[in-house]
């Protein structure tokens, strides 16, 4: 895909995990999860790098002839991370897409829509993805806290991220909500101007950030634009072992997907 501006992935990875230490280095058919989220990332954009602050990935990385960065083990989010990898290489990229290592999963299509946020509303200064809940998911995954919702105005910039239920919908059963409007996901994929992150990265946390623990709303509620494109596609995140297991039976149909 050809933008209009140039457009670079930096990809956040730390070894140490709670609930899965290593799992950028772990086999996914054939290729460890960081591969598999590289070679997604440089067949949408310019060029890519992944962030990592151990030496096992770094190397991993080199070895399959990727780009690699080592930064700080202090950070205390991959925004912050990502930010520091964008000063070590001097990038003259005007938007940085920040691409989890942990999804293996995410579409072409979606890096791409992020991307073109900037270009369709060139007041946009933070991309992101929403999509929208499905019936056959009912109401529990529409409730579920681990899966923060978000609002736009009419134009598709953010108004506000929720692990609540927004809007609420009043005078109807919540077995009817998902039929009378289209709730959001937000998928966790991020896209910054270049002069942005750095910006975004000085700034203390914010009350509704600490109130819901959602890092997006420091930015918002600091007055930045946040464009949101949607997307149909659902990604798959690696969290636990058993993640992993899950995304091995998905790959062969995912591989035929774009």
């Amino acid at each position: 895909m050809k933008h209009q501006l140039k457009a670079i992935a930096i990809i956040p990875a730390r070894y140490a995990s709670t609930r899965f230490p290593g799992k950028p280095l772990a086999m996914l058919g054939g290729k460890t999860v960081i591969q598999r989220v590289y070679e997604k990332a440089v067949s949408a954009l310019d060029e890519a790098y992944v962030a990592t602050d151990d030496d096992r990935i770094y190397q991993a990385v080199c070895a399959f002839g990727g780009k690699a960065v080592m930064t700080s083990n202090q950070h205390r989010s991959g925004t912050d991370r990502i930010a520091e990898a964008a000063r070590i290489i001097n990038t003259d990229a005007d938007v940085i897409v920040n691409i989890q290592g942990d999804e293996p999963f995410i579409h072409r299509s979606q890096i791409e829509a992020a991307v073109n946020c900037f270009v369709e509303a060139p007041e946009t200064q933070i991309a992101t993805l929403g999509k929208p809940f499905t019936n056959d998911k009912g109401f529990e995954a529409l409730s579920n806290p681990n899966s923060p919702k978000l609002v736009t105005d009419l134009r598709g910039f953010a108004l506000y991220f929720s692990r609540s239920i927004i809007p609420y919908i009043r005078g109807k059963e919540t077995n009817e909500w998902i039929e009378s409007h289209t709730f959001l996901k937000h998928i966790g994929l991020y896209a910054y101007r270049s002069d942005v992150l750095q910006q975004i990265t000085l700034l203390p946390p914010s009350p509704l950030e600490m109130a819901e623990s959602l890092e997006q709303l420091r930015w918002l509620q600091n007055g930045y634009r946040i464009r949101v494109a949607t997307t149909d596609l659902e990604t798959v995140g690696i969290d636990t072992p058993e993640d992993l297991e899950k995304a091995a039976s998905l790959l062969a149909t995912f591989d035929g997907e774009e």
